[in-house]
């Protein structure tokens, strides 16, 4: 499946999650700290504008930032959730629909223009269906409405564990990994700060194992290490 069917697919479950949170009341905590379920929703709304933002760049050259600060994006969050429940349900849902109309308009060339993410990384437009698919499947973990990791798709989960360890090896300390998902036929290896890989000896390398569903969960904050002695791994983003 590619980036975009990734992203449609995670647009379909986070629906699905989202009508399962209105039931069981978006006043109630979600996975995230500090937020309710209606954040979660909120923010995902939100999170389509922005990436709409970064799609209206690509296509007129005119640069629109995701949000304009730290504090709008929360300000923003904050806002659009005080909205009825159904009200936000059907917005979380507009704004996907609008996002993926405004991806389909984009030509060949388009998708090769360069935008800068809300954490400051140059990007081409082409990878934003892949930073939608991200927020939709995970987010749709944190409304806490009985999504897992499990339910993503093989290929979504290996993109998953190529986008943190990418993430993780581009910072200059932390600890250095060897991920071993038990249900894979590769590795994935951590070295931050670009320690060489080879003649890793062994100890300076810890060996974390579990399935590749866990280690991203893991990876991402959304839970526990897969067995006793992981290292701790700091905030993804």
């Amino acid at each position: 499946m590619s980036e975009f069917g990734w992203m449609e697919a995670g647009g379909e479950y986070f629906a699905r999650h989202v009508d399962a949170a209105v039931e069981a009341g978006l006043d109630g905590a979600s996975q995230l700290p500090g937020w309710r379920r209606r954040h979660v929703v909120a923010h995902a709304a939100c999170n389509a504008r922005a990436l709409s933002r970064l799609v209206h760049w690509a296509r007129t050259g005119e640069e629109r930032a995701m949000y304009p600060s730290r504090q709008a994006r929360d300000e923003e969050i904050e806002e659009t959730a005080r909205m009825p429940a159904h009200e936000l349900a059907a917005l979380s849902a507009q704004t996907e629909r609008e996002l993926r109309a405004d991806l389909a308009g984009l030509s060949d060339l388009q998708w090769n223009a360069k935008v800068r993410t809300a954490q400051g990384k140059v990007v081409p437009a082409a990878d934003i269906p892949w930073m939608r698919a991200r927020e939709s499947w995970i987010h749709a973990v944190d409304l806490g409405t009985g999504g897992s990791f499990s339910d993503f798709p093989d290929g979504l989960v290996d993109a998953l564990l190529s986008d943190v360890t990418t993430a993780m090896e581009n910072r200059p300390t932390g600890p250095a990994l060897l991920l071993v998902p038990l249900d894979r036929a590769r590795t994935w290896r951590v070295h931050p700060g670009g320690t060489p890989r080879e003649g890793d000896l062994v100890g300076q390398v810890t060996l974390v194992r579990g399935s590749a569903a866990r280690l991203a969960a893991w990876l991402t904050g959304r839970g526990p290490a897969p067995e006793p002695g992981a290292p701790s791994i700091g905030p993804w983003l």
